[in-house]
Parts: C-alpha cells; sequence; structure tokens
C-alpha cells in the first residue's frame, strides 16, 4: 500500500508539473462553461432541472470534452515509461505491475474528477437564482456527477490500456481516440440495429443512454455494473500488456 500511495502521488503531482494538462484543463472548462450558458438559457425558459441536466451531462459538448480530453491526459502515462526507458527501472523496483497501473490509473482518474471541481460552482450560481424560475433538484445534477465520473473510469482504462501497448505518445493518443470513439458509437445500435438482440446490447453499453437516464436522476445499476466492469477489465489487461513486457 505504501508503494501504492507513492507512486499515486508522483503520478498525480505530474500532471500538476505538465504544461498539456493545463491546456486541457483550461479547453475542458471552456467547454462545459459554454455548456452551462446553454443550460441557463433553457433554465431561463421556465424548463424544469430534470430536463435540463442533459444541457449539461448529456450534450455534445459534454461528450466533445471527455472524447478529446481522456487520450490526451491518458497518452503519457505508460508510453512515456516505456520511451525512456523508466519502466524497466520501475518494474525492478519493489512493486507489483498491478500496483504500478493502479498507480497511474489512480492519478489521472482523480486529476480527472478534479477538472469537474471548478463546474460546482455552476450548482451554486443555480441554487441562487432558480427559484425565481423554476426550483432547483439536485437529483439530476448529482447523478450527472456520477455518471461523468463513471464515463470517465472506463475511458481513462481504456486510455491506460493504449498508452502501454506503444513508446509513442501521439499514436497512444489515437489508439485511445479510436477505442473510445467505437465504445461511444457502439451505443447507437440500440436506434439503428435491427435485430432486438442487437438493439438491446446497444442499449446497454450505450453510455449516451446511461448519461441521459444519470442526468434525469435515474441510477440505474446497469450503467454503474456496465462502466466499472469495462474499466475492470481494461485495467486487467494493462497489467497483462505490462507483465509481458519482462518477457521480450
Amino acid at each position: 500500500m505504501r508503494a501504492f500511495l507513492t507512486l499515486w502521488r508522483k503520478e498525480l503531482a505530474a500532471y500538476f508539473l505538465s504544461p498539456i494538462a493545463y491546456v486541457m484543463m483550461m479547453f475542458f472548462l471552456v467547454v462545459m462553461g459554454f455548456s452551462f450558458w446553454l443550460l441557463v438559457s433553457v433554465l431561463i425558459q421556465g424548463s424544469m432541472s430534470a430536463s435540463i441536466m442533459n444541457e449539461l451531462f448529456g450534450s455534445i459538448f459534454f461528450w466533445i470534452a471527455m472524447l478529446i480530453v481522456v487520450p490526451v491526459l491518458t497518452m503519457r502515462l505508460l508510453a512515456e515509461e516505456n520511451r525512456a526507458g523508466t519502466i524497466e527501472t520501475l518494474m525492478t523496483a519493489p512493486v507489483s505491475d498491478a500496483e504500478v497501473v493502479l498507480a497511474k490509473y489512480a492519478g489521472a482518474l482523480v486529476f480527472f474528477v478534479l477538472m469537474w471541481l471548478p463546474t460546482v460552482v455552476y450548482a451554486l450560481v443555480l441554487r441562487r437564482f432558480s427559484p425565481l424560475v423554476a426550483p432547483m433538484d439536485f437529483g439530476p445534477m448529482l447523478g450527472g456527477y456520477l455518471g461523468a465520473t463513471l464515463v470517465g473510469a472506463l475511458y481513462i482504462a481504456i486510455g491506460l490500456f493504449c498508452s502501454a501497448l506503444t513508446k509513442n505518445q501521439i499514436v497512444a493518443a489515437i489508439i485511445c481516440f479510436a477505442l473510445i470513439n467505437v465504445a461511444f458509437i457502439s451505443g447507437f445500435l440500440a436506434y439503428v440495429g435491427r435485430d432486438e438482440t442487437v438493439r438491446n446490447l446497444g442499449a446497454y453499453v450505450s453510455s449516451v443512454e446511461h448519461m441521459r437516464d444519470l442526468a434525469r436522476g435515474v441510477v440505474d445499476s446497469r450503467a454503474v455494473v456496465f462502466h466499472l466492469s469495462g474499466a475492470v477489465f481494461m485495467l486487467f489487461a494493462t497489467v497483462k500488456v505490462v507483465e509481458s513486457r519482462k518477457w521480450k
């Protein structure tokens, strides 16, 4: 546990020392700020909070931010270690492969959550002004934050796996972008699939549908199980990729 905490602090500190991380954070906040402006515009029209949360957590801007920010945040995690040759030194230290992978994953996930913290201001603004037009229900907002964390947990695990496959950060980012887009688009099978089984599968893996439910304050265990089990599987695959390097 001590080794894990040491590696986790190191990974988290690396983000705050990286200019790319700050650029991504600014990009993320600008995109989400625009989504909040749209949300306020809908609120002024008197819409209920359970529906306007989709303007923040289910809009195209939300998904643009997720699909772009995650590959950039995760591309260096193991790819840089592979390029610099420090992965061998790390692997010979008194720390297990799983601890290394989990520490890097935890560092990226915590930084991702910290990126969302400034958006808590949105809740304060809505709480201050929503009584003038429509009562603010914080259930959908909390559900939206839960959904964003679940989607981020899965996508970051995919990004870490991609980073373990190569020594090039750009290649890792491109592979991650492609895979999470496949995961994102596969959810639309619920709409375009001709077979009922395919449509049901598409609905189960659809992060878009899960986010819509959570943004209405509906917490479905299927969404939690899908994203967490997917993240665990990708972390397991990442550990196996790291272990395979020992045999080369």
